[in-house]
């Protein structure tokens, strides 16, 4: 896995260099040629088509970070929503830096925790709402599935880890990944968030 930083003029932080010493800089205009799938790219806002570049990096099965000078909550729900899967202050030490990619590299996602704490709170709130009445949507989305992968689907969408997942349907992890990958296909997403958002309305998870 390479290490890629996007700025405006290609340019490194000494920061970035001392967390990442093989970290090589490029420029939006040639990053998509040079990152692969399974890189790790740290793109930052500075850069005018942050936006486009980082959306169509994540199609390509990229990993992006987004790096700003002044985070804010909406820009950080933008960043994720184009399939970011980080977001972090640019002058991040060298430290948070490791930690964002040791989380991100093994599918988490590194936001700002009082934006976490938000979405977390609204997340159980918007939950509690539904009980009563419950959207059909969530249900449809289910339909599409398989009687195990809707096991593995509304369980991953409790937040259960495949290690427990497998424990939970007595199945091995490397089948519980066989089943999120077609999940995933046929319900059009990305990731485990992702998965997690396109269900919180079902009724079997609303009344979990």
């Amino acid at each position: 896995m390479d290490h890629w930083f996007v700025t405006m003029d290609g340019s490194l932080k000494a920061r970035w260099e001392k967390a990442f010493p093989n970290a090589q800089p490029s420029t939006p205009n040639v990053i998509e040629k040079n990152a692969r799938s399974g890189d790790l790219v740290w793109v930052a806002t500075t850069v005018v088509s942050w936006q486009q570049l980082t959306q169509r990096l994540a199609l390509m099965g990229v990993t992006v970070v987004i790096l700003s000078y002044a985070p804010n909550d909406k820009e950080a729900l933008k960043a994720l929503d184009l399939g970011g899967r980080g977001y972090v202050h640019t002058l991040a030490t060298a430290d948070v830096l490791k930690q964002v990619a040791l989380v991100v590299t093994n599918q988490g996602v590194w936001v700002g925790q009082e934006l976490l704490a938000k979405v977390i709170g609204g997340t159980f709130k918007a939950l509690s709402r539904r009980t009563e009445e419950v959207s059909t949507a969530g249900s449809d989305y289910l339909d599409l599935l398989t009687e195990r992968e809707r096991g593995v689907a509304l369980a991953v969408a409790r937040g259960a880890t495949n290690k427990e997942v497998a424990r939970q349907l007595e199945i091995t992890e490397r089948t519980v990944k066989a089943h999120l990958s077609a999940i995933f296909k046929k319900l059009a997403v990305r990731d485990r968030l992702q998965l997690m958002l396109k269900l919180s309305s079902t009724r079997e998870l609303a009344s979990y």
